[in-house]
């Protein structure tokens, strides 16, 4: 007798790769080697061409796989930024995300075309598959570089709105090849794809916020598992309507970050399952590709990849921030961070399922690309920022984390100071928590202490502070950040 199911050796070797990846990685996060490539070798080890442990083809499940992931990683790429970022950067984001996307595929096409002698149609798909930068490659590179505010936002919103240009050009070209689209075609599609997108993730993400603001009860747990509820919506939604779900589900989480007790009280949550999703991703897409089948068309993608990297990248964004008169330190910078990553492997699964002569090709080589990518720039960002004198406020910065307490209508918010925080000698007579606000327990070197006017904050401490449900948690947290260091001033222009 036998009660097993075949898929049980399969999720036993997933939970032992993902395991191996995690653990790895952060003896490999020392050395400055990225976590992704990482899982991306851990993939093509396990495939047919390595231990053959696992046989995966399927380029259709793949891409949908991988388009799951996809939302989850946007969605905490929209909840971790700030929606001030749109007023300071949003217009050259957007010109990045669209003419600079454009730019970069026009140039990788014709040199693939003219110098490598590819097919007008397969150069051109090429380039169209690695023109748009990676958020997921992006998000986790920035997460361990101090570059300056503007710049981190820049690269950040850029490279959640680019897909709907790539996607676009990807489709576009296809669509040239198997018919002939007129202009009429590709501005509707365009228009579509974009205002589409941001109605629905603007719309959705306003309904998700004022739900979200009134879970309460038993409901209030899973606050996690609603706002993951809501990302799937706002893609749903907007791919039904012919829209980008991935520019929709990013302006979702960034509209739901207005909602100080969602956002931050399960950014922990999608933090984690965005790493995961990361991980499972980038291990996917390992056990898709063949080695062997590289090595027939390593000249073509490292010739690709340099004209990327060396010249279609900086020509776009030196064209596109121009009018914006930012010094050529921060573009290079800028340019030398638009990783490539899941994104372009991603797009390059819509000719190959399509059934173009030169899909496999377009993913082998796009898939070095994505290598050499996160391999040469990931680790190399913040040497080059350091150099470049393009670095960031290296101010400690504590986080807080929010948890509803519904039967007394209010939130214990809990308030850690890191241990190397240089704390000012100030009592919290002179320096209060904001009205409404009170400090319930203080945690200190496994000892509780009982704040009263003549207590003192130090290095390490952790606040547990009770604030009425109409207390502007906002307030809160900046009282916390005194204690840090001041108030940073506005980075110029």
């Amino acid at each position: 007798m036998n009660a097993g199911f075949s898929v049980d050796t399969g999720v036993l070797l997933a939970g032992v790769l993902l395991l191996v990846g995690v653990v790895a990685s952060g003896f490999t996060s020392r050395l400055r080697i990225p976590s992704l490539l990482l899982f991306l070798g851990l993939g093509m080890l396990v495939a047919d061409d390595g231990l053959a442990l696992v046989r995966f083809d399927n380029a259709a499940l793949a891409q949908n796989i991988a388009v799951v992931a996809l939302v989850v990683i946007l969605f905490e790429g929209g909840l971790g930024t700030d929606p001030g970022a749109f007023r300071s950067v949003g217009a050259p984001a957007a010109a990045l995300a669209s003419v600079g996307v454009a730019i970069t595929a026009t140039v990788v096409a014709l040199v693939a075309w003219l110098v490598m002698d590819l097919e007008p149609t397969t150069a051109f798909l090429l380039g169209s598959v690695v023109a748009s930068t990676d958020a997921a490659a992006v998000f986790a590179a920035l997460r361990s570089e101090s570059l300056p505010t503007r710049t981190q936002q820049l690269l950040q919103l850029e490279s959640g709105m680019n897909d709907p240009v790539a996607v676009l050009l990807t489709i576009g070209v296809l669509e040239t090849w198997r018919a002939d689209p007129g202009v009429t075609d590709w501005v509707w599609f365009l228009g579509v794809q974009l205002g589409a997108g941001v109605i629905a993730g603007l719309l959705v993400g306003r309904l998700g916020r004022w739900m979200v603001d009134r879970v309460s009860g038993t409901a209030a747990v899973s606050v996690g598992v609603v706002t993951l509820a809501i990302a799937g919506i706002s893609y749903g939604a907007a791919a039904a309507v012919g829209g980008s779900g991935f520019l929709a589900v990013y302006l979702t989480g960034v509209v739901l970050t207005g909602s100080r007790r969602a956002s931050r009280g399960v950014l922990y949550f999608h933090e984690g399952l965005a790493a995961t999703m990361q991980g499972v991703l980038f291990l996917m897409l390992g056990t898709l590709v063949f080695p062997s089948q590289l090595t027939d068309h390593l000249g073509v993608a490292i010739v690709a990849a340099a004209t990327l990297i060396l010249l279609a990248r900086p020509i776009a964004v030196a064209l596109v921030l121009l009018p914006w008169r930012m010094p050529l330190r921060r573009m290079a910078v800028v340019s030398w961070a638009g990783l490539r990553g899941a994104v372009p492997v991603v797009l390059a699964t819509i000719p190959f399922t399509a059934g173009h002569p030169d899909g496999a090709v377009i993913f082998n080589v796009a898939f070095v690309v994505v290598i050499l990518s996160v391999a040469l720039q990931a680790p190399t960002v913040g040497a080059l920022a350091r150099r470049l004198g393009v670095v960031g406020d290296e101010r400690v910065r504590l986080r807080s984390e929010i948890i509803p307490v519904d039967a007394h209508d209010a939130d214990l918010v809990e308030i850690r100071i890191p241990d190397d925080a240089n704390v000012p000698s100030t009592t919290l007579r002179v320096s209060p928590p904001p009205a409404g606000a009170r400090i319930a327990v203080i945690h200190r070197n496994d000892a509780t202490v009982v704040a009263h006017g003549d207590t003192t904050i130090e290095a390490g401490d952790v606040m547990l502070i009770i604030a009425p449900r109409s207390s502007d948690l906002d307030e809160i947290e900046r009282w916390g950040q005194s204690f840090v260091a001041p108030e940073a001033e506005p980075e110029p222009e």
